[in-house]
Parts: structure tokens; sequence; C-alpha cells
């Protein structure tokens, strides 16, 4: 499908709202941008989607005033803007909601959201009482009232609450949005928050501001998108009505190719049985029963606050074990802190990468050598030439791209960044590897290839359990589905039985009262075994 742009015209013949005319970026040799056209119409959502590396987060740079066009103009309703930076994108009307939030940890939500604005007093200290009306008004105005508290410091908030307070900070202010960019907005919130947001961005749309929408997840574009803006190796591969495209075509725009073999996967599963939990209890979840054998992929499934995500970090030392056993190759374990974990050959792959996971301001070197570093130190210094060639090794074998392993891993991708994590624990060869959203905020193309080294895996011999949100995902990778609700297992699903109904029923039957280690604390005041 050739490059199209079908945006409404002003009478001047000018394109409303925001556009990027003929942008280009370069940064040395490397040209993120070349020659981009899109335009983005007041009172629509326009989905920018592609792979990662294609120039998405560059162009939103642009936009925003963080970066300026080697080429090119940005225009507002028709007018070309002058951005020397994002103060000035802010002044013009034109705001990001950025995937990473930036909070300031020891003051308030409501100090958070009109920094560099606060209402003063006399004396010039911090009007309080103005505070609070404003905070309370623009939380009611907007959605929110009921899933942010005004008074909690920064430092104490979750991913997704970072996440509204950023959305609160581009809302509000002297200068009213006329261009709103949501930059990955779900990706760490929950159902209730996501439905928040969509209304949201609904009445964005209504009040005629031009919302531009970057996310991977394909159900959310076609729910909320009227047009979708498609963008490979930095050029525009297409701009298309949503009503009038599907998934197939999408993925075609954004890769070059047809990706219908997404999840090809032979079953390779074995007898032999690795990882062999029996009644696992801990202060999350209770009385979890799970076998994964040599060579078979598991998936937990399940709604969030199911308790998958707990059990993971039960299984990987970094969560204390009150009852119940669990064996690794026929051994039992004794999992009490990480360290243990690795040494006996479970190895994990966090939910938040970047919080949990990498060191951002390391190398790929420094990151995929970190827990292999045992048997690359002779005395206390590490053999360097083998930590290069063993990182050079697995960046190769999972096609990292970057400049070099002495790149930060902060200057990576998503899907990047996801396999500098999978590279480390490849090094290491565990026997049981988890991985928990493997391919969250990940692009389809690097979806496409995390999926293909899962299976390598599986084929290889790695015992591997997958937590995932996605139903697709798990239908697809799985040999066998395990769900999981309120910290307990509802059930078990072969590959036969699956389907998205079978999964859903599960994952939401009745009746089903939380886990509450208390009781099992209350009870078990005589020994019940080594919690292993």
């Amino acid at each position: 499908m050739p490059p199209s742009e079908s945006s409404p015209r002003t009478s001047s013949g000018a394109s409303p709202g925001l556009t990027a005319e003929g942008v280009s970026k370069r940064f040395g040799t490397v040209q993120a941008l070349e020659d981009v056209t899109i335009s983005f119409p007041p009172g629509q959502v326009t989905a920018l989607m592609g792979e990662n590396g294609a120039g998405k987060s560059t162009l939103l740079r642009v936009l925003t005033g963080d970066h300026r066009p080697t080429e090119g103009r940005v225009l507002l309703d028709g007018k070309p803007v002058d951005l020397h930076s994002p103060q000035d994108a802010r002044r013009a009307g034109i705001r990001i909601i950025p995937q990473e939030p930036e909070i300031v940890p020891h003051v308030s939500v409501a100090e958070n959201v009109y920094a560099g604005s606060l209402p003063r007093a006399a004396g010039r200290r911090l009007d309080r009482a103005e505070l609070r009306r404003r905070i309370n008004a623009d939380l009611e105005r907007l959605g929110f009232a009921k899933v942010l508290d005004p008074d909690l410091l920064g430092s104490r908030l979750t991913a997704a609450q970072r996440q509204l307070v950023e959305i609160l900070r581009a809302l509000t202010g002297e200068v009213p949005p006329r261009a709103i960019a949501f930059d990955e907005p779900t990706s760490s919130l929950s159902e209730f928050e996501v439905e928040a947001l969509f209304a949201l961005i609904g009445r964005l749309r209504d009040e005629g501001i031009a919302v531009v929408y970057v996310s991977h997840r394909m159900k959310e574009i076609f729910r909320l998108a009227d047009r979708i803006a498609v963008l490979r190796d930095g050029r525009v591969a297409g701009v298309v009505e949503a009503a009038a495209t599907d998934e197939s075509a999408l993925v075609r725009l954004m890769v070059g190719r047809d990706l219908s073999t997404l999840f090809v996967r032979r079953q390779v599963a074995t007898d032999r049985v690795v990882l062999d939990v029996k009644n696992l209890t801990t202060d999350d979840v209770r009385d979890i029963n799970l076998q994964v054998r040599a060579g078979e992929v598991v998936a937990l499934a399940g709604l969030i606050g199911a308790g998958r995500s707990e059990f993971a970090l039960a299984l990987a030392g970094d969560a204390q074990v009150r009852s119940g056993s669990v064996e690794l190759g026929g051994k039992p374990l004794r999992l009490k802190n990480p360290r243990a974990a690795i040494t006996a050959g479970i190895g994990l792959a966090p939910e938040e990468r970047k919080a949990q996971a990498l060191f951002l301001h390391r190398t790929i070197r420094d990151n995929t050598s970190l827990v292999s570093l045992g048997r690359l130190r002779r005395w206390r210094f590490v053999k360097h030439q083998q930590e290069r060639a063993l990182a050079q090794q697995f960046a190769d074998r999972l096609r990292v791209r970057a400049p070099s392993i002495e790149a930060e891993v902060r200057t990576l991708s998503g899907g990047n960044q996801q396999k500098v994590v999978l590279a480390r624990w490849l090094a290491r060869k565990p026997d049981l590897l988890i991985l928990d959203e493997p391919t969250r905020g990940v692009d389809i193309g690097a979806k496409a290839e995390i999926y293909q080294i899962i299976a390598d895996l599986a084929r290889e011999g790695t015992a591997v359990l997958i937590i995932s949100s996605e139903l697709p995902e798990v239908l697809g990778l799985a040999d066998r589905i395990v769900v999981m609700q309120n910290g307990r297992t509802t059930g078990e699903l072969t590959r036969a039985e699956a389907s998205e109904e079978a999964v859903l029923a599960l994952a939401m039957a009745d009746d089903l009262a939380p886990a509450d280690a208390a009781d099992d604390r209350a009870t078990a005041h005589a020994p019940t075994g080594d919690p292993r």
C-alpha cells in the first residue's frame, strides 16, 4: 500500500491540527527520519505505529520540541511553529505523555502535577488551600478522583500512578492543549485505569483536540483510532483509515512481510520433570501445584491481580515461601533469596525490565554477563576478553540492534532491551526460565523474534514458564495453560483444549475468595516441614 495522507484541509489549503511536513532527522551518519509528512487533525485520534527503531519516538520528540529537525518543519493549524524546547511546545499547546514519567519523589501528587505553576499565597508561600481546590477539581474533571490520592508522595507512586500524574500534568496549565501525544500510555495501567484513560481520550477528541496515540497493542488501536499512520525505517509506510484496514494489513505495513506464521512451534516436551511445585503458599498465593517438563512451554494466564507475578517471584527467591515445596530436577530447593534460585538453575525475566532487570546506564556487555561472572572471573578479576566474547555471542544470536555491546542499555529500543534480558539468561543456561510479560511494549517484529527464541529454548530442552496478559500469545506459545485467580489456580488446559473463551471462563470463575496467607500463618504455628 503506498503512503497516503487524506486529512481534512482548512479553507486556505493548509492542514489543520498538528503537522510534520517533510521532516528529516539525522544523528551523525544515522538517518532516523526521512521526508516524513503526517498530519494529526483536530477532533481525531491518529495512531502512530511501527516497529521499534522505525522513528516513532524521534518524530514525537520533533513534534514536542525535544529535537530540532534536520530538514522540514512543524505546523500547528497550518502555521509554522519554531520549537526550540519542550517548553516552547507546551506554550504552543502541544503536549506529550511520555512512556517514562518524570516524578519528583519527595513532594506530593498535587505538587508534581503543577510543578512550575504552583499557587502562591502572600510571602510567596505555597497556597495549600488553593492547591487542594485545584487538584480535586482537575481529578474530578478528568475522571481520576477514584484512582489517585493527591497527597501521596512521588516516591510511593506505582508505575500506573506515575503515568496518571504525567497525564494530569499534560492536561493542566494556563495554555489549553491543542495536540496531545500518548506514548504507550497503558503499558503499566490496570484494566480500570485503562478504561478511565480511554474515556478521557474520547472526551479530548470530542473537544476538538488532536490526539496522537502510540501503542503496539492492536486491540487498543482499533478501539480508539480514527486514522493509523505507519512508519517503517524512518519513512511513512502508509496512512489509512482505521475502519478500512485490519491487523494483517497493518503488520504488512510495519514489517514489510506477512507474519501469519508468528506462532509456528513444534511440541518437543519430554517426560523429564524439571520443576515440581507442591502446595506452595506465600503471602500472595496459596496451594499452588505445578509441573513443567524439559522442552515444555507452560503459560500462566489470568486477570490482573491473579497472583501470577507473585508466584514467579517466589520461584525466583524474591518472596518468602510460607509452606509447600519446590523441586528442580528432582532436588528440593530452599529458595531463601534470588542468588539461591540462580545457583539452583532458575532464571527470571521480570515484568518491569527497566526497574527490575536492567542496569540502564551500564553497557550491553555488563548486563549480559551479570549472572555469569562466576565463570568469567579468576580470583577477583573478570576475564574481560571472555566477557566480551560471551556478550557478543548472544547479542549476535538474538540480533540485538545496537552500535556495539559497549552501548548503554538505556539507548536501546524496548524490544532490544528485552533481548538483552534474554541474552543474560541464555548465557547462564538455566534449567527453568520464567518470562513475565516477555513482549510488553515490544513491536510486532521484535515479538516474532522473541517467540522464535522461546521456541529455540524449548527445543534445546529448557523448561519455560511464561506469564502473559495477551491471550493470543498464551494460546500461540503454550503447550499447557494454567489459569490463576486471586492467588490460586482454577484450572489447566492442554493446547488442544485451550481457547480464549475457555481461559477467560477459568480466569473469572465464581466464588473464589482471595488467597490470604494470614489464615495460613494463624494455623501454621506447628512445623509444616522445610519451606522449599
